[in-house]
């Protein structure tokens, strides 16, 4: 915990958010790091760590990973069998309120199946 606040304070994180409890976020050396030598980076983030990289890196292409539908998103977390029944409301919640917010994002990608996913962000990427 004091570790991380220590990161948070001196501003070596491009993202960072508390969820659930945890806290977690992206350190920026090691982004640059690979920006610099020419590869691509994926970031899997929630929609606060999204607006943050997107004021410290306007030029970044934010890509929103949308279910196909709400009901599609529930079963899909249920059929986890791993969270209680207030970890999976408090996870629809959140997801809610997150697909609210697609349209701040440069992309929306459908997350029909894995491989459509996978071939969507790649095809991006090479733009």
């Amino acid at each position: 915990e004091n570790e991380f606040q220590t990161l948070v304070s001196e501003g070596k994180f491009l993202e960072w958010a508390e969820f659930a409890g945890a806290k977690y976020g992206t350190l920026k050396e090691p982004v640059d790091q690979a920006l610099t030598s020419g590869k691509n980076v994926l970031l899997e983030i929630e929609i606060e760590g999204a607006r943050q990289v997107r004021k410290l890196r306007p030029e970044a292409k934010l890509v929103f990973l949308k279910p196909p539908d709400f009901a599609a998103l529930e079963e899909r977390i249920r059929g986890r069998a791993t969270e209680s029944e207030e970890r999976i409301r408090a996870r629809l919640d959140l997801a809610r309120v997150e697909m609210a917010a697609a349209d701040e994002f440069d992309e929306i990608i459908v997350n029909h199946q894995v491989d459509e996913v996978v071939a969507a962000l790649v095809a991006l990427a090479s733009q």
